[in-house]
């Protein structure tokens, strides 16, 4: 481990956790987390992490101001971002291509001066839509499932690989976090950078302030608590569109391995999520949360599809299973009890930002 980890997007659900975690598991290593506080509900995590010594750092990696450290710092982790993959169609990306791209240069260029290792967070969004759409699948009683024949390359029953096709379009978002992997493999062949970057799928867990566009399991969750009304949006509201989904601790358990065997992967790209075995339908979803509540919400089914929507989305991680041995070890029943139970434990903070 290192003396001094900074987490860019620290105070956000993502963010936060690691933050905590590196702080619990390694007491005399300093933890520095950098965050705007733009997302509501972030400003939330400030209090949990300064009870824990995490050193919390109001700024912004838009500014290159905010990101002057006397002291030396030898790694970053860039969980920092515009998530949604709706933002920018309204014909505003800007936010989402400062925070994004023009954030992750200045993160990269804070590296390259302090000559520290860089985990980065992209997303399994750099996978082009119009590929996805298309996937060989078929539909049961609560899902859609894929074929183990597909039209292209790095796409099996066992879900999306890191060998799956670039080209197309795939959102603001996903171009964003692309662009900005892109830019980072510069920084590897011509400044000597040392990095990793993680393809991350859903990640769920507790201190995530889900929203409609982006945090769907605690967003389900959070509804089915307060019983407050959803919707299957497309698929004739079906329900059965598929996402698979890892636990927030399975994404630390990978950054502690990165962390510690960092000369061992970096310059790798990894594919990482819950697999086909942690993954649930939106159906499959409501029936597990009504299972864990008691409440029932009422589901408001819309047949016309979302711009931007998939049919279905599972993680191949074989690639980092085979090469770091991890493997997500918590299953769907875990990480919707962990976030009921942070739900209830704070639930006046936690009402008007969840509850919708």
């Amino acid at each position: 481990m290192s003396k001094s980890i900074l987490i860019a997007g620290g105070a956000g659900f993502v963010g936060a956790n690691l933050s905590y975690r590196l702080k619990s598991k390694y007491p005399d290593r300093e933890i520095l987390s950098l965050d705007n506080l733009k997302r509501r509900g972030s400003e939330l995590n400030v209090p949990y992490l300064n009870s824990i010594g995490v050193k919390f750092i109001h700024g912004d990696i838009r500014n290159k101001e905010d990101l002057v450290f006397d002291k030396p710092i030898d790694f970053i982790i860039d969980a920092a971002a515009e998530p949604s993959v709706l933002a920018g169609l309204d014909g505003t990306p800007d936010y989402l291509i400062n925070t994004n791209l023009n954030g992750a240069i200045h993160l990269l260029n804070l590296a390259k001066k302090h000559n520290a290792g860089f985990i980065f967070l992209s997303t399994s969004r750099i996978y082009p839509i119009k590929l996805l759409e298309n996937l060989n699948y078929h539909e049961n009683d609560s899902r859609f499932e894929l074929e183990e024949v597909q039209p292209v390359r790095g796409c099996g029953k066992n879900g999306i690989a890191e060998t799956f096709p670039l080209q197309g379009a795939r959102s603001f978002y996903g171009t964003t976090k692309l662009a900005s992997e892109l830019i980072l493999q510069e920084y590897e062949a011509f400044y000597g950078l040392k990095a990793v970057i993680n393809r991350c799928g859903v990640i769920a867990g507790p201190r995530q302030m889900g929203k409609v566009d982006q945090g769907v399991v605690v967003l389900w969750m959070a509804r089915h608590f307060w019983k407050k009304e959803l919707s299957y949006i497309g698929y004739n509201g079906s329900g059965k569109q598929v996402r698979d989904v890892m636990h927030i601790d399975d994404l630390f358990d990978l950054v502690d391995y990165e962390l510690a065997h960092f000369t061992e992967v970096a310059g790798k790209t990894y594919n990482v999520g819950g697999g086909p075995d942690i993954s649930f339908s939106l159906k499959e979803l409501t029936g597990h949360c009504v299972e864990i509540t008691g409440n029932k919400a009422p589901v408001e089914r819309i047949s016309t599809n979302r711009t931007g929507d998939i049919p279905i989305y599972i993680t191949d991680h074989s690639s980092v299973t085979e090469e770091t041995g991890w493997n997500p070890r918590r299953n769907l029943q875990t990480i919707l009890t962990d976030i009921y139970e942070w739900i209830k434990k704070d639930e006046k903070q936690l009402k008007n930002i969840l509850a919708g």
